[in-house]
């Protein structure tokens, strides 16, 4: 896969998806043709971290990309004990986690009550970080582990019916999205069998004018100074590195910033728990879903550990999770215009 294996990274990080933890019996996915392993994703955790902890070169961070707990924690009344076992197992060792939010966080907390949390990074770390806008509830930032790289992480779930008061202007909002191609009387069913518009159900949700805007102005930055960007999100937006029913709500408009700037290499995520895997073309960005821990058998693995070098990021899978090279596209003056 990669031809210089003695080379040492610039940095390491982890990434793992889809926990979805639950002190419950093994059950199946909506549509009951999957099972899932609630109790057993805790000690693919554990593997995980064992793995970072003992790895040569220590990782700098580690990506969770949403689904930390599962939604029927909250059935139980279970959401905070399941969630103090899971963060206590991120807290065995000292590398900073960064968190992504998914649907299954906004079935088991409000989006308030996700602020104040240990689950919002930004108040828990000693890096510089740089939020979206001070006083909004916006979970969008962004972070550099050394110079030239930056990490982008988005909120997947800022127009959603889930996570808001449904007498706030934005649950309305995002009822009038998702109303224009799902009449159903329950929104959790696609409204077509198959194609694009299956995505436009409630477990899904899309990024707001004003994420789109900040995320825009970032990378502006980021173009002007050649460094290497990686955007984060629990929702994918590239068809081609997913299933249709898993994608954002409205992707294209996140595909169209991402294709208008030089600096982007990777979008990774999660929610498709089958995970999947697609290079633009176009743009040379590596869209990258990973697999998920819930559906992932307890004598396998669903974790990876990314090494980075100043032209390409390299993957090393565990279990579930394929290798994968991911070789940087080389910039010009000329491959992005401003939106």
């Amino acid at each position: 896969m990669d031809d210089r294996p003695n080379e040492t990274p610039l940095f390491t990080f982890g990434v793992i998806a889809d926990i979805q933890y639950a002190d419950i019996d093994d059950g199946y996915n909506y549509t009951r043709t999957r099972r899932r392993y609630y109790r057993s994703s805790l000690q693919l955790l554990r593997n995980a971290q064992k793995s970072w902890s003992e790895s040569a070169v220590k990782p700098e961070f580690i990506l969770q990309l949403g689904d930390i707990i599962d939604g029927f924690n909250k059935v139980h009344d279970a959401s905070d004990q399941a969630l103090d076992t899971v963060l206590r197992e991120f807290s065995s060792s000292r590398v900073e986690v960064h968190h992504v939010w998914g649907n299954h966080e906004f079935y088991n907390f409000s989006r308030s009550a996700l602020l104040r949390s240990r689950l919002n990074s930004t108040l828990h770390t000693l890096r510089c970080l740089s939020e979206v806008q001070a006083g909004s509830e916006m979970y969008a930032y962004h972070f550099s582990p050394v110079p030239g790289f930056t990490f982008v992480v988005l909120d997947a779930y800022d127009v959603s019916l889930l996570g808001r008061e449904k007498s706030s202007e934005e649950y309305s909002d995002a009822m009038n999205v998702i109303k224009q191609h799902n009449t159903n009387e329950d929104l959790n069913c696609p409204p077509v069998c198959k194609g694009l518009l299956q995505r436009f159900t409630m477990f899904n949700g899309g990024f707001s004018k004003d994420q789109l805007d900040w995320l825009s102005s970032v990378l502006s930055l980021a173009d002007d100074k050649r460094e290497r960007v990686t955007i984060i999100s629990h929702l994918p937006v590239h068809p081609c590195s997913t299933g249709d029913i898993c994608l954002a709500w409205n992707f294209e408009e996140l595909l169209a910033i991402i294709r208008s700037h030089s600096s982007v290499v990777c979008f990774m995520a999660g929610h498709d728990h089958d995970g999947g895997y697609y290079q633009d073309k176009d743009t040379g960005v590596h869209h990258m879903t990973l697999a998920g821990v819930i559906e992932t058998p307890p004598d396998s693995n669903a974790f990876g550990t990314v090494s980075v070098y100043e032209d390409r990021m390299v993957l090393k899978g565990n279990g579930r999770i394929t290798d994968r090279l991911f070789l940087f596209p080389i910039p010009s003056d000329t491959d992005h215009v401003a939106i």
